[in-house]
């Protein structure tokens, strides 16, 4: 049973409101090597159905054939400070995505550690702890 589950099973409608904002959040944010397999890579190239561009992390749902992969980006911040807005991807663009995949069976899900949208050179990539993206030529 974890953390969350133990604490806060019949006292999360005892709590306030913003208490409980709080610790959910913390208790939802994870270590990346806990989630995602940090030894293997895997590469996908589909097309984006949806960007969510939210704190903590960004995420992309991607359709892949006919499986929806859910691809987590750095934090928000970082992406915001190396020039990524809200409307950097839509939905329609096609990409090719290499990450660390999900530790689900099915994994379905990867750690972005490299996009490419090559329609117009996009480049998403995150190296070692930080985020790198090349714009497209105007």
């Amino acid at each position: 049973m974890n953390w969350v589950a133990r604490n806060l099973c019949g006292k999360i409608s005892h709590m306030n409101p913003g208490v409980l904002s709080l610790t959910l959040a913390l208790a939802m944010h994870h270590s990346i090597a806990g989630v995602y397999d940090n030894g293997r890579e895997v590469t996908i190239e589909g097309v984006v159905a949806e960007y969510h561009f939210v704190n903590p992390h960004p995420f992309i749902v991607v359709n892949v054939n006919s499986e929806r992969w859910t691809l987590e980006l750095d934090n928000l911040s970082e992406l915001v400070e190396v020039g990524m807005t809200k409307d950097t991807l839509k939905a329609g663009d096609r990409v090719v995505v290499r990450g660390s995949p999900a530790r689900t069976k099915p994994p379905l899900g990867l750690y972005v550690r490299k996009l490419d949208r090559a329609a117009d050179g996009f480049r998403y990539e995150q190296v070692g702890r930080s985020p790198r993206v090349q714009f497209p030529s105007k």
